[in-house]
């Protein structure tokens, strides 16, 4: 997918809602542990109850690799679910892989090409020949960790080197990337007295932020600093919106909280234009 072609959906849509779908066996509704596969089971329910009201949906990989060989499975499935019914839907993986050239090369064809997400996390740490391989793919994006939602962000994302703070200087290398055009970057919620400053070097790029919701993120901070022209933001929220209910309504109930926050979007947007 283009960023052109998910500006397209965000306005139509009136929502820069992405949905987490990090699936944890303990808070499924228990009815759903009778299914074949009750990873993929509560998947599709979600995304047959919220589609309408998202434009992303993104898996962490971990709570699939958690459960070996059958977590694979029910992630293989979820994506093959929503480039079927929703191809209009933006998809990310959620990896946070980085590593040398040849093993980045094959993560990035594992999660772009193999499994056909429109987008994987990637760490920075190891520097440019690490993310490049990820670039390379044509109408894809590399979804850079910049500025997180944690607290251990503190150890080492904001300490300065040579008087610049180490994010800084992570967004303005990579700038300097081959396809840098390809890249979104991830900026955490709870951060949003940085996005001033963020936005001054990369005042054009696509932000994923997480952390609004169970992480105590504020929507209407993050949109006063960190929107652009072409809104610029994915508002990513997962456990707020999938376990809203552990009963049989799960599904309505995490419709609910993803309306809430649509709603909220949709006047942000309204006030904006």
């Amino acid at each position: 997918m283009t960023t052109q072609q998910l500006i397209t959906q965000i306005k139509k849509k009136q929502s820069f809602l992405c949905i987490g779908l990090d699936v944890d066996l303990n808070k499924i509704p228990k009815h759903l542990l009778k299914e074949e596969d009750p990873i993929f089971a509560f998947n599709k329910a979600i995304i047959d109850a919220t589609h309408h009201l998202c434009v992303a949906y993104k898996p962490n990989t971990a709570f699939y690799e958690a459960y070996g060989i059958k977590g694979w499975q029910a992630l293989e499935k979820t994506i093959n679910y929503l480039n079927e019914n929703h191809p209009d839907i933006y998809t990310i993986a959620d990896a946070k892989r980085g590593d040398i050239g040849n093993t980045s090369t094959m993560y990035a064809k594992a999660f772009l090409e193999d499994l056909g997400f429109d987008s994987v996390t990637v760490a920075p740490y190891m520097g440019k020949d690490s993310v490049e391989p990820f670039l390379a793919f044509k109408d894809k994006h590399t979804i850079l960790l910049a500025l997180t939602s944690n607290q251990g962000a503190f150890d080492f994302q904001t300490k300065t080197v040579d008087g610049v703070e180490l994010y800084k200087q992570v967004l303005e290398t990579s700038k300097t990337w081959e396809n840098a055009e390809n890249l979104m970057y991830v900026v955490g919620a709870t951060k949003a007295e940085f996005f001033t400053d963020i936005r001054k070097i990369i005042p054009n790029s696509f932000l994923l932020v997480p952390g609004v919701g169970a992480q105590g993120g504020n929507l209407q901070e993050v949109c006063k600093y960190g929107m652009n022209t072409s809104v610029g933001l994915l508002i990513n929220s997962s456990r707020g919106i999938i376990y809203a209910s552990q009963e049989e309504n799960f599904a309505q109930a995490a419709a609910q909280k993803a309306e809430d926050l649509q709603l909220q979007m949709k006047e942000i947007l309204i006030k904006a234009s």
